[in-house]
């Protein structure tokens, strides 16, 4: 039988145990876990300058890797121009083209692992992450990581693009890495924060902010 309007239910008042109140955020070392918003936006930051770096250091492989598929590309253009069939008995790239390849896509990989695990063993801050006011910090310490850690989470981000050619499979695998924030809960941790036991966390506005107390 309902109580009547406005009476509490059978049992009242009720035990302890029968509210829960929401959990506090957590706060690693005082310091609270960095919003999505400013991490997607470093992460493009140091995308853009890894970008940067190749053209700095791979450019001249890359126009050499033109050179090489040049004749390809100019009779492609002629076909198209005379409207003959493009596919039929195109000429193949020259012998370098696949050795510039190669080298391309592992000098890319080494530039971005020099950008990145060096400055997050140190301070916990690529440039992305400096300019938005965010860092990396272990789970159980505020002390930096160390390059042995920062390898250990770079390696789920980073060698999976050795595996792009194969159906994809490393693009994927990064994908799920970069969305797992979205919807880990409580520390918003993608899978490589997870391997190496590691947080995102805002940065105090003022050098005298206490990390124990989190104030800011």
């Amino acid at each position: 039988m309902a109580p009547p309007p406005g009476m509490p239910a059978p049992g009242y008042p009720y035990p302890p145990y029968a509210y829960r109140l929401p959990a506090p955020a957590p706060r690693p070392h005082g310091l609270r876990i960095a919003s999505l918003g400013p991490r997607v936006v470093a992460r493009l930051i140091d995308i853009g300058m890894v970008l940067l770096l190749n053209v700095l250091v791979n450019g001249w492989f890359i126009y050499r890797l033109v050179q090489e598929y040049e004749p390809i590309i100019q009779e492609w253009n002629r076909r198209v121009e005379a409207r003959e069939p493009l596919l039929q008995n195109l000429p193949q790239p020259g012998g370098q083209a696949d050795a510039l390849q190669v080298a391309i896509f592992i000098i890319g990989v080494a530039l971005w692992f020099a950008y990145e695990v060096p400055s997050t063993a140190n301070s916990g801050q690529t440039l992305g992450k400096r300019i938005m006011r965010i860092k990396v910090m272990a789970v159980e310490s505020p002390n930096p990581l160390g390059f042995g850690r920062s390898l250990r989470r770079w390696n789920l981000m980073g060698l999976p693009t050795f595996l792009w050619s194969c159906f994809c499979i490393g693009f994927i695998l990064q994908l799920v890495d970069c969305i797992f924030p979205f919807f880990d809960r409580p520390l918003y941790q993608a899978l490589h924060d997870k391997s190496a036991q590691t947080v995102v966390v805002e940065v105090p506005r003022t050098a005298t902010a206490d990390v124990s107390g989190g104030t800011e």
